[in-house]
């Protein structure tokens, strides 16, 4: 497993990312809070690009709970059956809108627990929408910050869980709250998979990986 980076390192990294987003963003589109949580439930294997595309005519006539339910099972997987698993997650988001309405009064819930005790939603999801909606210092690690985490020493962690508390152990404070969005926009478009673009990456020098591109 990898090293974990010092202190200081630490620092630098999302120091610099702070320098060159100060407030990044999820690129999953939404209006409110319970399309934040559909969205980012749609999105299990699948691109934010394919879920988009899909959620913008859903979203402009299904923004609510009930308005959700009222469109149905197969009126929603009309609108999202270019998602992958979509009879599933139509299924799961049907069952959700109703428990939304008859345990939460139509509102989406600002505790994991709660949100975790939804169909269709995982820990990942919750800590999705605790950080982007509600502002919660979470961390929702998906495969490119497990990625990385491991491959640059900002966050070594055998598995998905490991990962996230070493990102909340050893990330600064000041940064807790951007650091997913940082970490997976770059890990999407810089630090990726196959052919990582160590040329144009700004912690190239801070990094501990060893296989460095041009």
């Amino acid at each position: 497993m990898a090293r974990q980076l010092p202190y200081a390192q630490m620092k630098a990294i999302f120091t610099r990312f702070h320098a060159l987003e100060a407030e990044p963003k999820g690129e999953l589109e939404h209006v409110n809070a319970f399309t934040l949580l559909v969205a980012v439930a749609l999105s299990a294997q699948a691109t934010d690009v394919g879920v988009n595309k899909a959620t913008r005519k859903l979203f402009a006539i299904a923004d609510t709970p009930e308005r959700m339910l009222a469109l149905g099972e197969e009126g929603l997987i009309e609108h999202i059956k270019t998602i992958g698993l979509f009879r599933n997650k139509a299924k799961n988001v049907i069952k959700l809108c109703r428990i939304l309405i008859e345990d939460f009064g139509g509102e989406v819930p600002s505790s994991r627990a709660a949100l975790q005790s939804l169909p269709g939603v995982g820990r990942k999801t919750a800590n999705v929408v605790l950080n982007m909606w509600f502002k919660q210092p979470s961390q929702a690690v998906d495969t490119h910050i497990f990625r990385l985490g491991n491959r640059s020493g900002i966050a070594p962690g055998r598995d998905e869980a490991a990962v996230e508390r070493a990102i909340e152990d050893n990330v600064p404070a000041e940064f807790q709250l951007h650091a997913h969005h940082w970490l997976i926009l770059h890990g999407r478009y810089i630090c990726v998979a196959r052919k990582p673009k160590c040329g144009i990456c700004p912690i190239r020098d801070l990094c501990l990986y060893e296989e460095k591109t041009e």
